[in-house]
């Protein structure tokens, strides 16, 4: 009876100094890359509320009073796009209380 160690029997095992019988040869594949989910264009009104860390009532309010963000209405549907609040937001920006943006940011 012979002994094998795996597939290869003990008396046909590789020495040192030569190649094992057999190749093995390795098959990679490629990991499926999952795609990020597409940023949404534009964003509801509780949405974009969220997004400026705002009240929703407060952007209602804005968009009969004005001074609020442009929006877009679909229908019965109001929306915001993203390019617009950032925009909105971006005109608002002050290094002081005493900055004229300040000032109209609180409607004076």
């Amino acid at each position: 009876m012979r002994r094998t160690i795996g597939r290869i029997p003990a008396a046909d095992r590789p020495t040192w100094g030569r190649l094992p019988p057999l190749v093995f040869i390795l098959v990679f594949r490629p990991v499926p890359v999952s795609k990020p989910p597409p940023t949404p264009r534009f964003l509801n009104n509780t949405q974009a509320a969220a997004y400026l860390n705002l009240s929703p009532r407060t952007l209602e309010k804005q968009r009969v009073i004005g001074g609020g963000p442009w929006f877009r209405k679909f229908g019965r549907r109001v929306v915001y796009s993203l390019a617009d609040l950032d925009a909105w937001a971006d005109e608002r920006r002050c290094s002081s209380t005493s900055d004229l943006p300040y000032e109209r940011a609180l409607g004076r």
